[in-house]
């Protein structure tokens, strides 16, 4: 049996020597993460279905319907700037004086900047709403150190299978929101018709629901949560999923599908769905048979196809229509990927490093994320405007999926376990 041990010479991971009995999982701490695992994604989700809306309606593209993607690209990666530049400072620093008070600077941000956001009239204001969001926004990171934190080796599998249903949920709800309540003076005018503040912020009711939110989970953190570490006393991950409000809101003549906020949210929440049922039902079985690394390249890999299905969509659009062969292959094109935190803990080099290793692979996905939605937002203007090769978006973000494929191939084959089962 070995004791645990949280210094700097103990390695964290090492192979087992005989069979280990599953522990159970930690339920009243691990349910208070599941709680607040769905914040981060419900507020980018609650703007994704209305971002080319409002792009439109600022009036920052001056009626050129090409550029709507180029300019929600940049709010959207504005977010990922600042966190990039952030999150491994944010995530080093929960190891010095904890989890918890890092996690409630986070929430309190969210809250602020969702407010802020829905009270922008510019588009200069809406970047620097991203952009304070996500530089002190750094919970999605701390809530998979927080995990990690609370399992061993033998349930760490049974967590992450847990952690896909606050994300469904909230990549369900967030887009019906936004999609939904946005605009509602003019969708629901016998409720909210005579509300000149939803007239003159036609974007603020789906943002204060979800900061409101936001301030309920800063509250059940500081009051529920337990304090996971004892302070002292002194990857290259590729995803388009947020070009798709873009492809799904460009008109059908240009290579989109013409869809406006309320569709767009109802589809990504139905991606969602998919996303964290299929992660439910089988992520810790295949864990078990196959492991992190063949999961993840898998799930990169299916995106090659994915890719494939848009123009084949479009080109449907074109010639049928919205029916019901479109809506098949966006159902398709609903692919659940997989992501590096499960094979986290075999990067760090001891327990007590395990923030600033997350934060180092938090630092490179935000890296990810800032060039993946403007650039492809980009180029997908590019390509839909007059003269240039339509194609041209496809030819990139296949590029990009390869070079995923390939990064991923370097993972190592096996992966050390947990020292600390006891």
């Amino acid at each position: 049996m070995i004791a645990r041990q949280d210094d700097e010479e103990t390695p964290l991971l090492q192979r087992p020597e005989q069979p280990m009995t599953r522990t159970p999982l930690p339920w009243k701490q691990f349910s208070i993460i599941l709680f607040l695992e769905m914040l981060d994604p419900l507020s980018s989700q609650t703007l994704a279905p209305f971002i080319p809306q409002l792009v439109r309606d600022i009036g920052v593209t001056h009626g050129d319907e090409s550029q709507v993607g180029r300019y929600a690209g940049i709010i959207q990666s504005s977010y990922y700037a600042a966190h990039a530049l952030t999150i491994f400072h944010w995530s080093q620093l929960s190891d010095h004086v904890g989890r918890k008070p890092v996690l409630l600077i986070a929430l309190l941000a969210i809250s602020v900047s969702m407010f802020s956001f829905g009270l922008s009239k510019t588009f200069l204001d809406l970047v620097v709403s991203r952009v304070v969001c996500g530089a002190f926004d750094a919970s999605n990171g701390i809530l998979k150190i927080m995990v990690m934190d609370i399992t061993d080796i033998t349930n760490l599998p049974e967590a992450y299978s847990y952690v896909p249903i606050p994300w469904m949920i909230a990549n369900t709800v967030g887009p019906l929101i936004g999609g939904s309540l946005s605009r509602p003076a003019d969708r629901f005018p016998d409720i909210f018709g005579q509300s000149e503040l939803l007239k003159a912020y036609p974007y603020l009711l789906p943002c204060s629901i979800s900061a409101l939110f936001a301030l309920v989970a800063w509250l059940v953190t500081y009051c529920r949560l337990q304090e996971q570490i004892m302070p002292p006393q002194a990857y290259l991950t590729w995803r388009f999923g947020l070009v798709l409000p873009v492809f799904y809101a460009t008109p059908i003549e240009l290579g989109g599908l013409s869809l406006d906020p309320p569709r767009i949210g109802a589809l990504l929440a139905a991606r969602g769905i998919i996303h964290g049922i299929s992660q439910l039902l089988f992520y810790a079985r295949l864990h078990d048979r196959f492991g992190a690394r063949a999961l993840h390249i898998t799930g990169v890999s299916s995106g090659i196809p994915t890719i494939i299905l848009f123009p084949v969509i479009n080109a449907l659009a074109r010639a049928h229509g919205i029916g019901m062969a479109v809506w098949l292959c966006v159902t398709c094109s609903a692919y659940a990927d997989d992501e590096l935190e499960h094979v986290l803990p075999a990067a760090a080099p001891n327990r007590a490093s395990l923030g600033a290793t997350n934060g180092i692979a938090q630092m490179a996905a935000s890296v990810a994320r800032i060039i993946g939605p403007a650039s492809a937002a980009s180029v997908f203007s590019y390509s839909i405007q007059e003269g240039h090769d339509a194609w041209l978006i496809y030819y990139f973000l296949i590029a990009m999926a390869f070079l995923a494929v390939g990064t991923a191939l370097f993972l190592p084959r096996g992966l050390s376990v947990w020292e600390d089962h006891q």
